[in-house]
């Protein structure tokens, strides 16, 4: 899977799966308790779009829709948005208002997907 992607924004939710079986993740999973599925779009929002399933009730990181029922909150971005919310250099409620994120499903389960959830970056 780790070569199956070209966009930034898969590495960086790989790298998140491995940030939520540490303490520190272990800890947002205990907090936020909600699952979230990301359709990841390379240019333009709903189209060629990978899905991302982070499943913060049993702190996990899948790839490809929800099977579960429905996630609490369905994120759309394209690949340079999600990257940026993501490492927290735009704000979500901007990208939102902005239309560089659409979401479905419950906004107050959405207003607890913060840059906080996402390991900090090392280098990139």
């Amino acid at each position: 899977m780790a070569n199956s992607t070209q966009l930034k924004s898969g590495a960086l939710l790989e790298q998140m799966k491995l940030h939520l079986s540490t303490d520190a993740g272990k800890e947002i999973t205990k907090k936020v308790g909600l699952v979230y599925q990301i359709n990841i779009a390379p240019k333009k929002i709903g189209f060629n779009e990978e899905i991302y399933v982070v499943d913060l009730k049993k702190g996990e990181v899948t790839k490809g829709p929800y099977e579960g029922g429905k996630p609490d909150a369905t994120f759309s971005f394209t690949d340079e948005d999600f990257f940026k919310v993501a490492t927290g250099k735009m704000n979500p409620q901007i990208a939102f208002m902005r239309g560089a994120m659409k979401v479905k499903g419950s906004l107050s389960a959405a207003q607890k997907f913060t840059p906080d959830i996402f390991p900090k970056p090392s280098k990139m």
